[in-house]
């Protein structure tokens, strides 16, 4: 048996590696900048005294939190593209240079292009502090965004002439008209007039070695360094602590409850199988199982929580508690607020596992060592615990494996739904920001959970049937 878990846990290792990949491209190519979303939720951005300041800040913040570098080890590309593109501060300008390279294949004269545009946007912006002609400089601005984010031609053209209409409006624009009139030169004689299509279809290989962020972030991450929440600046590893403990303590509770009420119904409806209490309890836990979570927890809180009838329970959050209030205090809130959330935790795993426990027992019954039993004398009762519900186990046996990742899955809803800090809802929020830290770390547990659960199940398969060996003979 120990061999063969040391076997299994080898295999976790090459299995949690492909996983962090998948996990991490996905991550870091979802839409959405995370620093600028930090940056102007703390108002950072708009504190800043000019685009240029705004810049630094944004700036520092990546390199601070190591975005600045390559995502992966290497890069498979083509040789229009070149080995410092992630060098570009901001993800959409990087996003539409990529579009503009894969159109005009000239990374040096793009590069030049985007340079022209930054250094017209920072002049943009200096004489819009103390310019009477502030309706046109908003108009200017808005194309110029525009220009970071188009990479086809006639939109481009476009947000040219609408620029150029706006600074003809005033003889005080006509410096910042001469910088304007080197973006257009530069992308119509330099990303146009110098396209090198071809370099598109050369392959490329760039090698980053490991200063890269895939790197840096699963090698802390084996020794147990989850890297710092970009929401809170606080570190993943006690925000996820703080988080787990509530989700544990619930889902614990709910399959304990799950368990014990779901096998004792299964057996006892499998032995009057077609009697009318089997089809009123299955049709029952039918009806339960098909009720989607999200809708039964707007009804508990409708009907239970207080909503437009009744207010038997809380309907959001954990409760309040002192640092003076006693254990059996802390557990009456904590319980009192927690029992609708529970309910919605427990009744579709409880439905699911009665019909498994009921079909397994059903197909128990029917063999021949039961008959014999039977024949044998023995009463209902031994029959059913003492030979007939061992060997119905396997089935729910391989059902615990999901347990654990199903239980922040269901988390996701509910703790959202009824407001309690747990897991579900730490990872919906650090989905929202893009706290990549945080999302990494969530899905890694959550894959490791998955192979804990499987490998359990099969220590139950030996322990339950006698069998099942992993000892080679």
């Amino acid at each position: 048996m120990l061999k063969y878990i040391v076997k299994r846990i080898a295999i976790f290792i090459p299995t949690l590696f492909v996983i962090s990949l998948v996990t991490f491209y996905l991550s870091v190519n979802v839409p959405g900048d995370p620093v600028e979303q930090m940056l102007n939720s703390n108002s950072e951005m708009g504190s800043s005294a000019n685009a240029q300041a705004s810049e630094k800040a944004y700036i520092d913040k990546r390199e601070q939190l190591g975005l600045n570098l390559p995502i992966f080890y290497f890069s498979l590309t083509n040789k229009a593209v070149p080995q410092n593109l992630h060098e570009i501060p901001k993800k959409f300008h990087r996003q539409n240079l990529e579009r503009l390279i894969d159109k005009y294949g000239n990374w040096n004269e793009i590069q030049t292009y985007y340079n022209s545009l930054k250094e017209f946007e920072f002049k943009v912006a200096k004489v819009q502090k103390d310019s009477t002609n502030a309706d046109a400089l908003i108009n200017i601005k808005e194309k110029l965004q525009k220009l970071y984010i188009n990479y086809d031609d006639n939109a481009i053209k476009s947000s040219f002439a609408s620029i150029t209409t706006n600074l003809n409006v005033s003889a005080s624009l006509s410096e910042v008209k001469t910088y304007f009139q080197t973006v257009e030169g530069n992308y119509e004689k330099g990303v146009k007039g110098k396209a090198t299509v071809y370099k598109k279809y050369i392959p490329a290989v760039h090698w980053y070695g490991t200063q890269n962020q895939y790197h840096q972030w699963i090698t802390k991450f084996m020794v147990g360094d989850f890297g710092i929440s970009y929401q809170d600046q606080r570190p993943v590893k006690k925000v996820i602590w703080e988080a787990v403990r509530w989700t544990v303590m619930l889902s614990i509770v709910s399959i304990i409850l799950t368990y014990l009420i779901a096998i004792p119904l299964g057996i006892k409806a499998a032995a009057k199988k077609d009697s009318t209490s089997d089809k009123v309890m299955s049709t029952t836990l039918f009806m339960l199982y098909s009720l989607p979570v999200f809708w039964v927890a707007t009804l508990l809180i409708m009907f239970l929580g207080g909503g437009d009838f009744l207010s038997w329970f809380p309907a959001y959050g954990v409760g309040e508690v002192a640092d003076s209030d006693g254990f059996i205090t802390v557990f009456w809130i904590r319980f009192y607020h927690l029992i609708l959330p529970m309910i919605c935790f427990t009744y579709g795993g409880l439905a699911f596992l009665y019909r498994q426990m009921r079909g397994a027992m059903i197909n128990t019954l029917s063999q021949d060592y039961i008959r014999t039993a039977r024949a044998k004398g023995l009463d209902e009762k031994n029959v059913l615990w003492k030979h007939a519900f061992k060997n119905s186990l396997l089935p729910i046996i391989t059902l615990f494996a999901n347990v654990f990742p199903l239980v922040i899955s269901g988390a996701i809803i509910i703790e959202n739904k009824f407001s309690i800090p747990g897991m579900g809802k730490t990872a919906i929020e650090a989905i929202s920001a893009r706290n990549y830290p945080m999302i990494y770390t969530i899905v890694m547990f959550s894959a490791i959970l998955t192979m804990v659960g499987y490998l359990v199940a099969d220590i139950l398969y030996a322990v339950v049937d006698p069998r099942i060996s992993y000892n080679k003979k």
